[in-house]
C-alpha cells in the first residue's frame, strides 16, 4: 500500500517524553526567566531556534549558548521508552508496506541522544524530517508537506499522528487526515483541529483508517 503515507510526531506520540519535558523546560525557564505564563506548554511542538526566537529573543549570543548548553545537558538525562501500542502500530505499518516519516521538531543533538536509547526506532522510519531540515515551526505544515513529499505521496494520501496544539494544526494545514493523541493535551483541546483523537494507539481501528485514506 505505497499509495497512502504514516507521518508521525515524535514526542508523546511514539515516545513517552512529554512529562520530562515539561520538567526540563520548566527548569530552563527558571535559570532563565520570561514574563511568559506556563511557557513548558506554549512551545510544545516548536523546533529549539522558534523557541529562543519567541521567548528568548533578549538573551545576548553567549547567554543563549548557555541556554542551549542547559537544555542539550539536561536532555542527555532523558530516557526514553515507547508509548503503549507504537512499537506495534509501527511494525504493524511495515508488514503493510506503508511508507513512514518520522516528522519532530528535535534537533540532530536529540536525535543522537535517542539513536542511543531507541536505535531501532529510526531506522523503523522510511523517512526522517528533523528540526535541521526545515525552516518554519509548527504549527506551520513545511514538515509534513516535507514528509509527504520525500514518501511520493500526496499530503491528503497521509494520515498524521500529533499530540500538540501547533501539530495537530501543522497536520491539517497540510491537507492530512489528522489522528490527535490525547495525554499531552485534553482531547477537547486538540479535537477542533483532528479527524479523530485517540488516547493512545493501541486504540486505533487500522482497518477503518486504511479505508478511510484509500477513498481520500
Amino acid at each position: 500500500m505505497k499509495n497512502i503515507g504514516a507521518l508521525f510526531d515524535l514526542d508523546g506520540v511514539l515516545i513517552d517524553s512529554e512529562s520530562e519535558y515539561t520538567k526540563i523546560w520548566s527548569e530552563v525557564h527558571r535559570r532563565f526567566p520570561t514574563d511568559t505564563v506556563d511557557l513548558p506548554k506554549k512551545i510544545k511542538g516548536m523546533t529549539l531556534d522558534n523557541i529562543i526566537r519567541t521567548y528568548f529573543s533578549a538573551l545576548d549570543g553567549k547567554e543563549e549558548q548557555r541556554l542551549r548548553d542547559t537544555l542539550h545537558q539536561l536532555e542527555n538525562q532523558m530516557t526514553y521508552e515507547w508509548l503503549p501500542g507504537a512499537e506495534d502500530f509501527v511494525e504493524w505499518l511495515i508488514k503493510e508496506d506503508i511508507p513512514r516519516a518520522l516528522v519532530t521538531s528535535s534537533n540532530n543533538e536529540k536525535m543522537q541522544h535517542l539513536r542511543e536509547q531507541l536505535p531501532q526506532l529510526e531506522k523503523m522510519m522510511t523517512t526522517v524530517v528533523t528540526a535541521d531540515k526545515i525552516t518554519k515551526s509548527k504549527p506551520d505544515p513545511e514538515g509534513y508537506l516535507l514528509a509527504a513529499k520525500l514518501l511520493g505521496l500526496k499530503p491528503e494520501h497521509c494520515v498524521v499522528f500529533e499530540d500538540s496544539l501547533q501539530g495537530v494544526k501543522a497536520g491539517k494545514a497540510s491537507g492530512a487526515y489528522v489522528i490527535g493523541v490525547a495525554g499531552t493535551l485534553p482531547a477537547e483541546t486538540i479535537a477542533p483541529y483532528c479527524d479523530v483523537v485517540v488516547d493512545s494507539l493501541t486504540d486505533l481501528n487500522r482497518d477503518d483508517l486504511i479505508n478511510t485514506l484509500l477513498m481520500r
